[in-house]
């Protein structure tokens, strides 16, 4: 039987260029008689060309050596260096040769270290954080500009899905632009589509995939933090997301939240056949071939608000039209009745009371701006249930980031104010109901401000390099009501403006 005796590389980080290289010495790992002696391990700039320092890998006492490179560089064809008192070294149990043999260290590579007889051997393993830490995606459209939120633009996509992440090998993608006041920023958010169904940075298969650019958000996790709100309620379903460094035509484009599209699927909203999802939204932001309906009593408030179906494609003034449109006029009769308590004939006979209650808590957490009722208000019915809100989305503009509207302020109620939810307010049934949801989400309070520490602390190299490029530090992007020179200050305000909107809705609350 072979002897183990496993290494652990400790994290040594040099950085590109100008920058200094920070780490460590190897550390004596002599804590049993080893069968090999390993006396150093190294990536030297000497046999690759693509680095621009030697990388001294470092030992912790354990089985893995890690590194960091801060840089881009031919990371999948890196050539190791290696002094120790033994015989063969294999990867994959292929032969190594000393600073000649180049391996693919975007993944974590298992090494085995021979003694002179080459009859036992010494097993550690490499991890190199590359770049930030994140993913990385490259874009490729033969350098055709992505211009259009109607338009696809045919590509190609590699992604390098580093120590945590599924790689994908030049797959054949259409992208096009998206959003609405996020596509005037310079830093674009897109929507890429596969031509099959896809997993994507760990998230289940499917075509579509949304590229959200935070670029207003300079802590990048506003949307983040919501939906980490959303996985822990009660909604049916909740897009997940992922952090990526994004490459268009080998350019950088910056750091990425990249998130499951808001739709009806088995991996995503499933709902069945008949199922209807509907957004919330303004009539000038529509599509000409947008199928959509207004209210009659929601619109007497919000002229301008028209309730646009999603899914299913449905024809104006079909009985499939009719239906959604048909239960929304008579939940909302019931809702401003006379009975509207009753429950039998009031408001509850038409909604789900829980996914109205925990979509309204996150949204008035959050104080989304749109949330009031201006868009990405989503809500979902299958004829034979009832009505329930959700999915959430579009949080960029949420967490006080806001300079148009008293939804900058972490005090005062702001979704309370849509037209539904004043008077769901009325009962106080309902009102009972949301004060002890609330408990949750304060119980909950801690979970999420560690969130904010763990992505803060996640994305420390992948602020640096987005605020490279985009310049967003220190300086006004539109709407900001504040902003700072570093990136730990806007932490810190999304942190503080969080815990005081947190007390001041439990006091709040307590009064009503």
């Amino acid at each position: 039987m072979n002897k183990f005796f496993r290494f652990l590389l400790v994290l040594v980080f040099f950085a590109c260029e100008n920058e200094p290289y920070i780490g460590g010495d190897l550390l004596d790992p002599t804590t049993t008689s080893p069968v090999v002696e390993l006396s150093s391990f190294s990536i030297l700039a000497e046999h690759n060309p693509s680095l621009t320092e030697n990388v001294v890998l470092t030992f912790d006492g354990t089985d893995t050596y890690t590194a960091a490179i801060r840089y881009i560089c031919d990371i999948d064809q890196l050539v190791a260096t290696y002094d120790f008192n033994g015989g063969n070294v294999t990867v994959n149990d292929s032969v190594q040769t000393n600073s000649q043999t180049a391996n693919n260290f975007n993944k974590r590579v298992a090494y085995k270290f021979y003694d002179v007889a080459n009859a036992e051997f010494e097993s550690f393993y490499v991890e190199i954080s590359y770049f930030t830490g994140l993913p990385i995606i490259n874009i490729n459209t033969n350098n055709q500009l992505i211009d259009s939120k109607d338009d696809y633009v045919n590509g190609f996509v590699t992604v390098q899905g580093g120590l945590g992440f599924e790689d994908i090998q030049n797959q054949e993608i259409k992208i096009k632009g998206r959003g609405n006041s996020t596509w005037t920023h310079p830093k674009k958010p897109y929507q890429l589509k596969f031509l099959d169904k896809t997993p994507f940075l760990g998230m289940a298969k499917d075509k579509k995939w949304i590229f959200l650019a935070e670029y207003s958000d300079k802590s990048l996790m506003r949307n983040k933090i919501a939906l980490e709100m959303g996985a822990i309620s009660a909604l049916d379903w909740t897009p997940a997301s992922e952090y990526a460094e994004v490459f268009v035509n080998q350019v950088y484009s910056g750091t990425y939240l990249i998130t499951q599209k808001v739709e009806v699927k088995s991996n995503r909203l499933d709902l069945p056949d008949n199922g209807y999802l509907v957004e919330i939204d303004q009539d000038y932001r529509l599509d000409d071939d947008e199928v959509f309906f207004q209210p009659t009593i929601f619109t007497q408030n919000y002229e301008s608000n028209v309730f646009n179906i999603k899914e299913p494609e449905v024809v104006l003034d079909s009985s499939e039209y009719n239906i959604i449109k048909d239960y929304v006029n008579n939940f909302e009769a019931a809702l401003f009745g006379a009975n509207f308590q009753d429950a039998n004939i009031g408001y509850e006979a038409f909604i789900d009371v829980q996914s109205f209650i925990d979509w309204y808590l996150i949204m008035e957490i959050a104080k989304s701006v749109d949330a009031q009722w201006y868009s990405s208000i989503y809500f979902n019915y299958t004829p034979g249930d009832k009505l329930k809100m959700g999915p959430l989305w579009d949080f960029d503009l949420a967490f006080g980031n806001v300079d148009y509207s008293d939804a900058s302020n972490p005090t005062g109620f702001w979704v309370k104010d849509h037209k539904w939810y004043a008077r769901l307010f009325q009962d106080p049934a309902f009102v009972t109901k949301v004060k002890s949801r609330f408990g949750f989400f304060k119980n909950n309070e801690s979970v999420i401000l560690n969130k904010m520490d763990f992505y803060a602390d996640y994305l420390k190299y992948a602020q640096q390099e987005n605020n490279n490029k985009w310049n967003v530090l220190g300086n006004y992007i539109w709407p900001n009501p504040v902003f700072f020179n570093t990136y730990q200050e806007e932490v810190n305000h999304l942190k503080n403006w969080y815990t005081q909107r947190m007390n001041w809705l439990q006091s709040a609350y307590n009064n009503l």
